[in-house]
């Protein structure tokens, strides 16, 4: 009886700890996006609802808590692939996880000047992104081609290379507006000639 007890007591803490992190990652990146990457640890927790200890226990060094608020992005993208694929049709679930991917940008924009010269070798961040993110749109375009959508001669990386574009070339705090309203304007583009 005792050791079912323990068994149940160390899930609740996994279970507890779980909803820990996850809402020190989602204040971070709204520290981070707010402030900078200098964004206060200390704030952080305190906003998370947690204490300063547990989040060095999650996130030793600021490095590891911006690596991880990047990777959750990330993670964010992929899933919503599936879960737009799923749930909207496929010119809707592509123009969705586009919207998605440029609030991505902006939390890239953030992290990874830090995160280059905070790390010797940022390439093992940013590695595994890039292919998440690529599977992602190749499977909704291709989707949205199947389903007449989109046309056939479409390069999926196209569309990402060009919000990337206005993310790289923003000089004001609104152009993740602009890149929001580029969204439909490349939905639109990207439609089959009649």
């Amino acid at each position: 009886m005792a050791m079912e007890h323990s068994q149940s007591s160390d899930r609740k803490l996994r279970c507890d700890a779980q909803r820990n992190r996850e809402r020190i990652l989602k204040v971070a990146k709204q520290a981070f996006s707010q402030y900078g990457a200098n964004a206060s640890l200390d704030e952080i927790a305190k906003e998370s609802g947690v204490g300063s200890g547990t989040l060095y226990r999650h996130f030793p060094t600021r490095e590891n808590l911006l690596a991880a608020v990047y990777r959750s992005e990330v993670e964010k993208l992929a899933e919503a692939e599936r879960q737009f694929a799923e749930t909207l049709p496929p010119i809707e679930a592509l123009r969705a996880w586009m919207l998605l991917f440029v609030d991505y940008i902006a939390a890239k924009q953030i992290i990874a000047p830090v995160l280059n010269t905070l790390i010797g070798d940022p390439h093992t961040v940013f590695e595994d992104s890039s292919t998440q993110v690529w599977t992602a749109i190749r499977a909704l375009v291709k989707r949205a081609q199947a389903q007449g959508d989109i046309r056939e001669d479409l390069d999926p990386i196209d569309l990402l290379r060009a919000l990337i574009g206005v993310a790289n070339v923003a000089s004001t705090p609104d152009w993740q507006q602009s890149a929001r309203r580029l969204v439909d304007i490349l939905i639109l583009g990207s439609r089959p000639i009649k």
